[in-house]
């Protein structure tokens, strides 16, 4: 019989150490109260959920990443990320998939998980991004490429038509990307990050690579797109635009591949300046996440790395060959460790790794983590994708496959959590992209992921645990029409639930601008609070379960 590794003995000891830090913290408020602003909001109720089966049911979409490539080695093992977003307004949330080997294409949602698929005049991509990014109220595509020339634009032009544009100053090497309003100019602006191993695999020189990689903070302005390079050295396979130290400005967290450190810059008066706020990090850091995990004040956050989950002499045996290759590199002072972390706050406002003591710290060859309350009990869950395909990495294996189990683990209100066997999540199909969304308007969340080497998948939730409330934001006359970086907190009679319009977290993926809340069916719902980009506030109550709800603000300044 193999030995898995034990979980129970980690998540008691979480239990006590985080109820521990939660009960010496002195919780502050996530964002102050700044003006009042009005708001318009309609409300429609969800559809009922269909016969429940207390866990997820696997389905096969029409589309495919990798199969067309008869030996995959790296980086094309890398594979590509998923978007999901309205993209056509008819309140459906859409799919888009980038592809190593095809034209990326949109899936739409036509209602009752059924889709037609759409492909784009765009082949060989990396990352997938949705944002308004003209301002018009439509929903905008960008994609990175294979070989890292620059960001692909997409403009909306309703109807369902897309046409091909260009972002003028856009034109540095690129991996990862995100959206967000970085100065408070309410004009979306653009950082990306490029993956420099990858771009000398492709034959460029390290002059080019150092003229044209790195971190790059493009800011609009006046119909430009203005470059910064904060460093030309960059290993990136995610970026999270999250505020980290809690002074109301988002901040850039870079992760970096391979021994290379991920890179963060924090937002001040006189620019960007480099930081390390955390002791501990993930060595090989795959994707970044954020999100209320305890229903406290602030973000916890979870980055993603190579651990096996199962020590057994048979999968060690797979493992060990690439771990010999892989070996660490350390230099004094190096915080990184070859492992998954979850970061959060103690009482004195300083960093630490929880997640050795959560039983988080080993998921496998893992790609994208994403925080989500699948069970709607209040709590937001983690769910991890992984696998590995390369043959110059595991010859050693039939077809150079690490095949894993994905993991899904259930968060045990707010301290701490336990593998969810029984959900029905442990798809063996080796997964790159993830988002997560309610894609037959019945309330709870969705799973998509992008596999490689095979079709992508839909896993639908039919655990039918409590209730939800969906929340589409919409600012009218604003180059920002979906409010991203607002924060949203759902008031219960039990807790409060945060949330925050972002669009792209993950790997290589992009997250819906509509928020989703899950609560036990017993909840009394108080009140929904706004916290809007330039700092406004809004507040909704007289809420009703099981509904979606769109906010619409109409001003520019209060």
């Amino acid at each position: 019989m193999e030995t898995k590794r034990a979980f129970w003995l980690p998540i008691i000891l979480g239990l006590i150490l985080i109820s521990a830090c939660q009960s010496a913290a002195v919780g502050e408020p996530l964002t102050p109260v700044g003006p009042e602003v009005p708001v318009a909001y309609t409300a429609a109720d969800l559809k009922t959920q269909p016969p429940c089966e207390g866990m997820f049911v696997p389905k096969s979409l029409d589309f495919s990443n990798g199969i067309r490539i008869r030996e995959i080695r790296t980086y094309l093992s890398n594979g590509s990320g998923v978007a999901i977003n309205d993209l056509d307004g008819d309140g459906l949330l859409d799919l888009v998939f980038a592809s190593i080997d095809r034209p990326a294409a949109i899936l739409w949602n036509q209602g009752e998980m059924n889709f037609i698929t759409q492909e784009l005049d765009e082949n060989l991509t990396r990352a997938v991004n949705s944002a308004d990014i003209d301002g018009d109220g439509d929903i905008d595509l960008t994609f990175t490429k294979t070989s890292q020339q620059g960001v692909s634009f997409w403009r909306n032009e309703g109807g369902r038509n897309f046409k091909q544009d260009i972002l003028p100053g856009v034109t540095l090497r690129a991996y990862a990307l995100a959206w967000s309003d970085l100065n408070g100019d309410n004009q979306i602006d653009l950082v990306t990050a490029s993956y420099n191993t990858e771009l000398k695999q492709l034959g460029y020189s390290d002059q080019e690579i150092a003229d044209q990689g790195g971190i790059i903070v493009y800011t609009y302005q006046d119909g430009v797109y203005h470059p910064e390079r904060l460093t030309p050295a960059s290993e990136s396979l995610s970026i999270g635009l999250v505020d980290l130290n809690g002074d109301l400005h988002q901040d850039i967290w870079v992760a970096n591949d391979f021994v290379m450190q991920d890179a963060i810059f924090l937002k001040t008066e006189t620019g960007w300046k480099a930081a390390s706020p955390f002791q501990t990090t993930s060595y090989s850091t795959m994707s970044i996440d954020w999100a209320d995990i305890n229903n406290q004040p602030g973000w916890e956050l979870f980055t993603t790395d190579m651990s096996p989950y199962d020590i057994s002499t048979k999968n060690m045996a797979a493992w060990l060959p690439v771990m010999a290759k892989l070996a660490q590199q350390h230099v004094e002072g190096d915080p990184q460790i070859v492992a998954n972390a979850l970061q959060i706050q103690d009482s004195n406002g300083d960093w630490v790794n929880y997640a050795p003591q959560m039983g988080l710290d080993a998921s496998g060859w893992s790609w994208t983590g994403r925080f989500g309350d699948l069970d709607s009990d209040g709590y937001q869950d983690l769910y991890i994708v992984n696998g590995m395909i390369a043959q110059n990495l595991f010859g050693h294996l039939p077809n150079g496959e690490l095949i894993e189990e994905n993991r899904a683990y259930r968060n045990l209100s707010g301290s701490g959590f336990a593998l969810a066997e029984d959900w029905n999540l442990n798809s063996k199909v080796s997964g790159r992209g993830m988002v997560m969304g309610d894609l037959d308007q019945d309330g709870d969340l969705d799973i998509v992921v992008n596999s490689l080497r095979s079709s992508a998948q839909l896993l639908e939730n039919r655990l039918c645990g409590g209730e939800n409330l969906a929340v589409d934001l919409r600012w009218k006359n604003s180059a920002n029409p979906f409010a991203i970086n607002a924060v949203v907190e759902l008031k219960t009679a039990d807790f409060t639930l945060r949330r925050n319009v972002r669009s792209a977290s993950g790997y290589l993926s992009s997250d819906a601008s509509r928020l989703n809340f899950g609560f036990p069916k017993s909840s009394n719902l108080q009140e929904l609070t706004i916290y809007w980009p330039d700092g406004a506030v809004s507040h909704l109550s007289n809420l009703k379960p099981h509904t979606i709800i769109e906010v619409t603000r109409s001003t520019i300044t209060p």
